[in-house]
């Protein structure tokens, strides 16, 4: 069996059970083994009921005592009990679960397991998962996988059909050296994969996830080297020079530059007038200033008498742009004449777009993928900006500079990276770093609080709706996909919104968004957010980037402690983009003390570089496997926080082959240079070697 071999030679896996994998982007063999499980729960010996910590999961054994209570709110129906054994009681709860009432017996004992909470001076669990003693006698101590899943897909069905593939799969020839396995001190693929899915014990685990990020790491630093190498090689072949264009438009903005961006712009002026072609990074915390920037490197290039190009991750912040840089040209009288090219745009409409472009009559041209499409033909392409390059790859960030004759590159990021490990990430790209923000922006305020806190946050946002303003809830999963750490659910995105439609008053419009809509929907529900027609957006991560409503005031993460802090920290810039106050809620579904102080430190600092900082320090081995990954690259399993040290290390291999063999042309070295020519098709080119 080999990796491209279809998911429906499996055996048990039929036509439905196929377009639910396909749902996760899972088609073939190949994929089914690289979706590594998102976490593992491990069983531990039942406990009783006086040994119970609030925050964390824990099994008791104990008997039903006292009389069910039923209640509903809305369509959600609730069921109360007590269970107790020889040292305390534990109050129960039950969601839409009625049947319940008869199944558990008054008197009779029962394995429960779920997160412990408190309510008031008592514990209690929330919709526990409910055992026999000899059925959680067969997982006590094991580490269970737990598989990212969509309605319909069961754990235990993925589990089943990883099994069979590890059976009967070919895997390929070890393609690390020798002495690279000794020196970083990595376990063979093979085994790491076998591991991964299905590990004997924690240590064996580490060794196979290490294993497996150095492999993504070493893969993205030696594609990123052999680039830099490359583009800093090209000359400059459009040398643009500073014009009154620029220093006019300065004088009429009507707020001056921080002394950041003077900095910024100063390399960035230089680079364009300098004998090599720019490639450049700007990073900057959110609102930081980074866009005016790259307006007036833009601007610059124009005034040339060449073309610049802006590329967004979406078509609602490629329309923002559009718009915005419409305004300026406008209200300042700059040389623009820009046209926009998104997807969504009619036949008719992208064919004048095209013919603009190509005939140069258009000198700056903003819009999203669709500006590298083959069709698209520039007249003088000299500055290629893109904006959250991470979002769209360095594939795709080189099309947009292969469409001139060898373009400037200036990319954008408000990714908050500590320098230590930017330098190492953009390595084929010079850093410039905007860390200070405009005087007259208005800090967040920020609470990070417990579930109990709900019913509050509930009234507090429809208050500021009530103002006029908007908020956004967060979730971490599109609908139930399953469950969290130990069997404790987490928020969806689909059912979150319908307990909003229930929870706030009628007239608040509620809407959701998330990824696995189609590009038209997402993109309709938000125009109609940034239009005020929605109150509160129920949303997944998708909205980190690519949109910006000023009139948004409150943002609510739920399962905050699912998430890494920098991203946290991108969330939380989605708001505080107006002149009214606004204000971040961070609700824990745990109330571990570690876990609460991680979150607090977003309370102390609205700055995501010292956030980012503090998330690199406080990211350790037992929090590998529970926090949401931050967003920043495309790495399938590789977290740039807690896997630093593995990080540094692959870079030093990298450094190392690079300086020994850079053309891989030894012996030793060709299982290596073939699947990294592979891995090369879908991340940068590689035609060098």
């Amino acid at each position: 069996m080999e990796k491209e071999t279809s998911i429906m030679e499996l055996k048990g896996v039929g036509d439905k059970t196929r377009q639910l994998f396909a749902k996760l982007d899972i088609h073939t063999v190949g994929d089914l083994l690289c979706a590594y499980p998102r976490d593992y729960e491990v069983y531990g010996k039942p406990v009783e009921i006086s040994r119970l910590v609030p925050g964390e999961v824990c099994a008791v054994h104990a008997a039903i005592s006292g009389i069910p209570n039923e209640k509903r709110a809305g369509k959600l129906h609730i069921l109360n009990m007590k269970a107790a054994d020889s040292t305390g009681s534990l109050q129960l709860t039950f969601y839409n679960m009625p049947f319940l009432k008869k199944t558990l017996k008054r008197g009779g004992f029962y394995l429960f397991r779920g997160m412990v909470q408190t309510r008031g001076r008592e514990k209690a669990m929330e919709q526990p998962k409910i055992f026999s003693l000899e059925e959680y006698g067969r997982l006590t101590d094991r580490l269970v996988p737990r598989y990212s899943l969509t309605k319909g897909l069961t754990n235990s069905m993925v589990q089943k059909c990883v099994k069979q593939v590890l059976s009967l799969y070919e895997f390929e020839p070890e393609y690390c050296t020798e002495r690279m396995l000794g020196q970083n001190c990595l376990i063979p693929l093979r085994q790491a994969v076998e591991t991964i899915h299905f590990p004997s014990d924690y240590d064996s685990l580490l060794a196979a996830r290490k294993r497996l990020v150095f492999d993504e790491f070493f893969q993205f630093l030696f594609l990123m080297r052999r680039n830099r190498e490359f583009s800093e090689q090209l000359p400059n072949h459009y040398r643009i020079l500073e014009t009154a264009h620029t220093i006019r438009f300065l004088e009429q903005l009507p707020f001056p530059l921080t002394e950041a961006q003077k900095r910024v712009w100063a390399e960035i002026r230089e680079d364009l007038g300098g004998a090599c072609c720019m490639n450049r990074l700007i990073q900057g915390d959110v609102g930081s200033g980074k866009t005016i920037v790259a307006v007036l490197a833009l601007l610059m290039t124009a005034a040339n008498g060449y073309q610049g190009a802006l590329m967004a991750p979406t078509e609602v912040l490629a329309m923002q742009h559009f718009e915005t840089i419409q305004e300026y040209t406008s209200k300042y009288g700059l040389v623009f004449r820009p046209v926009l090219l998104v997807g969504s745009m009619n036949a008719r409409e992208k064919k004048e777009a095209r013919a603009m472009i190509s005939s140069g009559e258009a000198n700056l041209v903003i819009g999203t993928h669709a500006l590298i499409q083959e069709k698209v033909e520039y007249r003088r392409l000299a500055l290629a900006v893109t904006d959250e390059q991470h979002r769209f790859g360095v594939r795709q960030r080189e099309c947009l500079a292969g469409k001139g004759e060898a373009p400037h590159i200036l990319v954008m990021s408000a990714t908050p990276i500590p320098r230590t490990l930017a330098i190492i990430l953009y390595g084929d790209l010079h850093l410039s770093v905007i860390d200070e923000l405009p005087a007259n922006r208005l800090p967040v305020k920020n609470c990070v609080v417990n579930t109990s806190y709900r019913p509050s946050a509930y009234r507090f946002i429809a208050g500021e709706v009530k103002k006029g303003r908007q908020a956004y809830v967060i979730c971490p999963q599109v609908e139930g996909e399953g469950d969290g750490e130990g069997g404790v659910s987490l928020e969806n995105v689909v059912d979150y919104a319908e307990k909003l439609r229930n929870a706030l008053p009628r007239e608040i419009q509620v809407a959701c968004l998330h990824g696995k809509m189609r590009p038209a929907d997402k993109k309709r529900i938000m125009e109609e957010f940034a239009a005020r027609s929605i109150d509160v957006l129920v949303s997944t991560t998708v909205i980190e980037v690519g949109i910006n409503v000023p009139n948004a005031t409150v943002m609510m993460v739920e399962n905050a402690e699912r998430f890494g802090l920098a991203q946290l920290h991108q969330l939380r810039g989605r708001v505080g983009r107006g002149g009214d106050q606004s204000y971040c809620i961070f609700i824990s579904g745990s109330e571990k003390q570690e876990t609460m102080d991680r979150l607090k430190i977003l309370n102390r600092s609205n700055d995501g570089f010292h956030i980012a900082s503090e998330d690199l320090k406080l990211r350790g081995p037992g929090e590998l496997f529970g926090i949401r990954q931050s967003g920043e690259f495309s790495f399938r399993m590789g977290d740039i926080y807690s896997d630093a040290p593995v990080l540094k290390q692959a870079s030093e291999a990298v450094d190392l082959l690079l300086r020994e063999d850079p053309d891989l042309q030894e012996a030793d070295h060709q299982p290596l240079r073939r699947h990294l020519l592979e891995a090369s098709a879908n991340s940068v080119d590689f035609r060098s070697i």
